[in-house]
């Protein structure tokens, strides 16, 4: 089947060009013409709902009815009713006959939106229906048949759902016959200055003023950040710019007056070459490893100070001290040691093994004389090039275990070894 994407993201109003955007598409318009029932999963806020859609109007039933009913917003005790319809008096307020959405759609799609929410009993409603298109209204006792496509979707993971029996497995069979998943926004960076454009656009229109642009340095903040509230969360900052804002230039300082209180904790690293590739999560779990190794370093240090308070040399002996703080070489004495790259380094002033004659009991207590301190702030690279120094250093340069331990592919190793010039 000859498909252009195109022509349908043009129709529907569809924004980007991510592969994997594409990939749905065209799953939803070669399933459209069958019967089949599809299962549409994907995070809150990333368009599901123009899926069925583009499946109702490339199949037969497209002059037929089309009715979305979002499952989560209708009330459990008159769902049933809502989907099935009633018969006069079978409940309070019932004062006529009412036909129910899947009556109404006979023919047409039908477009379950967070089907996940729906009660059990209902369910199984559902279930009769997908299995022999059979439903009984409520207060009748006289089964009726439709001629309906379903369409379902999801931002919740069903099989969990099924795990905790809150959802049935016979009826995620049964709505799983197709699935097509929406990618998040984070996962297609390169779409968000693009949306954030005609976002802008549309509230340059509406609200008669000129469009909102972005400089170089708001534009990589944006495909940064990891927006847990996809299409939607975007859709509202850009509005709220577009109003408040008099400058209509745009940079990073501007733009992230707008992201929430924690956008730091919600910063995602831009894929490169593939969107299962991950580099750290964040700048904090970079610097609480950091501190992390700081302390074992310093642990070890005092154990080889109180070493030489009882006349023992650990140096010498084979307890290496991490390379990361006296270098590969570094002895004790502060004026041989070599000065490191590493920040937060501790040079102990207490003399050399062989000179010592007497060291006072409560040195421990003394640590503005007998200690110096000598700081550097580093740098989020240099922390990089240290984890990553650090970890080829445990696992003697084996890459897959580097690439394990930080949680990272290896893919993104070689790409930062090499950048860090550390081949």
């Amino acid at each position: 089947m000859n498909i252009d994407i195109q022509s349908i993201k043009h129709r529907f109003g569809i924004i980007g060009t991510s592969p994997l955007l594409d990939h749905a598409i065209e799953i939803a318009v070669q399933v459209a013409p069958t019967d089949m029932s599809v299962l549409i999963t994907g995070e809150s806020g990333v368009g599901k709902e123009n899926f069925p859609k583009i499946i109702h109007q490339y199949s037969a039933r497209k002059h037929s009815q089309y009715i979305a009913v979002n499952c989560g917003a209708i009330p459990e005790g008159t769902i049933d009713s809502e989907l099935f319809g009633h018969r006069k008096g079978s409940f309070t307020g019932a004062v006529n006959d009412r036909k129910g959405y899947f009556e109404e759609a006979s023919g047409g799609t039908i477009f379950l939106d967070e089907v996940g929410e729906l009660p059990m009993p209902t369910q199984a409603r559902l279930l009769r229906v997908l299995e022999s298109g059979e439903f009984i209204p409520v207060g009748s006792s006289q089964p009726q048949t439709t001629d309906v496509r379903i369409v379902a979707a999801t931002n919740v993971d069903l099989r969990q759902a099924v795990n905790k029996g809150k959802f049935r497995e016979d009826l995620l069979f049964r709505l799983n016959t197709v699935p097509i998943v929406v990618p998040p926004l984070r996962d297609r960076a390169d779409d968000i200055p693009l949306l954030f454009r005609k976002f802008a656009a549309d509230s340059a229109d509406k609200y008669q003023m000129p469009p909102l642009r972005l400089t170089e340095d708001a534009k990589a903040l944006i495909k940064h950040y990891r927006w847990p509230g996809n299409v939607r969360e975007l859709k509202n900052i850009t509005d709220r710019i577009s109003v408040l804002e008099e400058e209509r230039m745009i940079d990073a300082r501007i733009l992230s007056l707008y992201l929430p209180s924690n956008a730091e904790a919600d910063m995602h690293p831009v894929a490169v070459g593939t969107i299962d590739e991950r580099r750290f999560n964040s700048e904090r779990e970079i610097l609480y490893q950091v501190l992390f190794d700081m302390k074992h370093e310093m642990n070890e240090l005092k154990a080889m100070v109180n070493d030489l308070m009882h006349g023992k040399d650990r140096h010498p002996a084979g307890n290496k001290m991490n390379s990361s703080v006296f270098g590969d070489t570094a002895a004790i004495h502060p004026e041989s040691a070599v000065t490191p790259t590493e920040p937060y380094v501790i040079y102990p002033t207490v003399p050399s093994h062989p000179e010592i004659k007497h060291v006072p009991h409560n040195i421990a207590t003394q640590p503005a004389e007998d200690m110096t301190f000598v700081e550097k702030h580093p740098s989020l690279e240099e922390m990089e090039r240290m984890l990553i120094k650090q970890s080829l250093q445990r696992h003697k340069g084996s890459r897959k275990a580097v690439a394990e331990e930080l949680e990272i592919s290896e893919r993104t190793l070689y790409r930062k070894l090499k950048e860090y010039e550390m081949e």
